[in-house]
């Protein structure tokens, strides 16, 4: 059954209940930064039609198309701006990979030019702080609506389309929807679990916490590493292997067992001197006393009250 714009079938909801081959669900992804088209080139890898890409600027939907194309070149998606929603080919699902804040009006827009919605059709956005609330005109127009966030990190399409197996995909959203985010999620050779949508802000701060801003503190010690001396690239060399080890510990251990080092041992001279030689480099050592309060609540050393008394004078003493 066809509905307006074309995007309206009911073979995704008959291939969830009947197990119809995987390579029939048809897929257009909205939004082909570097999430949506490593999603679309793994999808594409374990037999799911992609029909379409669609950008705001039509030249990034033809980027993704090639790399597509590079893989497969059977592939035949559509490239399409956001001017073009109306000529979607038909499909079965939307994935919306668009940033954060363009998510609620994709939305409306989707409903807009597709205002009839398949019967079992399924919307998801990809968002990881956003509940599929913002997905509600898609909802009223008849999609069954979700979101899926895969707890992975892509910095490049065509490397990122092999990470997802392994990896956690966070679902929420309609039954049907979280049906159809469990399926892709094994197809990708993931595992998914589910949350409340009112949780969705809190599980991606944490996600952020132990991904982005992991970045931003390796950023910080390269550039510590580079006022000892050593080049960028030297830098990272000697240290990529010291938060490769800090990752298998935590692989292997409760966070407390797997810490090492200085608080782990309760060295207060050290901590002095950490203190001192930070003091001219004041994000630097307010980072390193907040860290180093949460290192001793994991720690528990037996200098740990001591430890303590110096980060939080430390910290009076910068806020004067």
């Amino acid at each position: 059954m066809k509905g307006a714009g074309g995007c309206a079938t009911n073979v995704f909801a008959l291939s969830i209940r009947v197990g119809m081959k995987r390579e029939r669900w048809r897929i257009s992804v909205i939004g082909a930064g570097r999430l949506g088209t490593a999603m679309a080139l793994a999808l594409a890898a374990r037999g799911y039609q992609i029909e379409a890409f669609v950008t705001r600027r039509k030249g990034h939907a033809e980027r993704a198309r090639r790399l597509l194309r590079e893989r497969d070149p059977a592939a035949n998606p559509r490239a399409l701006s956001a001017a073009q929603l109306t000529e979607l080919p038909a499909c079965d699902l939307l994935l919306i990979a668009t940033p954060d804040d363009e998510i609620k009006e994709v939305a409306r827009s989707l409903a807009s030019a597709l205002p009839s919605g398949p019967s079992g059709g399924v919307a998801l956005h990809t968002s990881g702080a956003l509940s599929s609330e913002e997905l509600r005109p898609l909802r009223e127009a008849g999609w069954r609506v979700g979101s899926l966030h895969p707890l992975v990190s892509i910095s490049d399409a065509r490397s990122g389309a092999g990470r997802f197996a392994g990896a956690f995909f966070c679902l929420e959203g309609e039954r049907s929807a979280l049906k159809a985010g469990r399926r892709i999620a094994h197809d990708l050779g993931g595992f998914a679990f589910s949350i409340p949508p009112e949780k969705k802000a809190l599980y991606h701060a944490a996600a952020v916490i132990a991904s982005g801003h992991t970045a931003a503190l390796f950023s910080l010690a390269l550039e510590l590493f580079q006022r000892c001396g050593l080049r960028h690239k030297e830098a990272q060399r000697a240290l990529i292997p010291l938060l490769r080890s800090t990752v298998e510990n935590l692989s292997a251990k409760l966070p407390a067992r797997a810490m090492t080092g200085t608080f782990a041992r309760g060295d207060v001279e050290t901590v002095k001197r950490h203190l001192a030689v930070l003091s001219a480099q004041p994000e630097a050592l307010e980072i390193y006393r907040l860290l180093g309060l949460r290192a001793l609540r994991l720690a528990a050393p037996s200098a740990r009250e001591e430890i303590e008394s110096l980060l939080r004078l430390k910290g009076k003493v910068r806020r004067k």
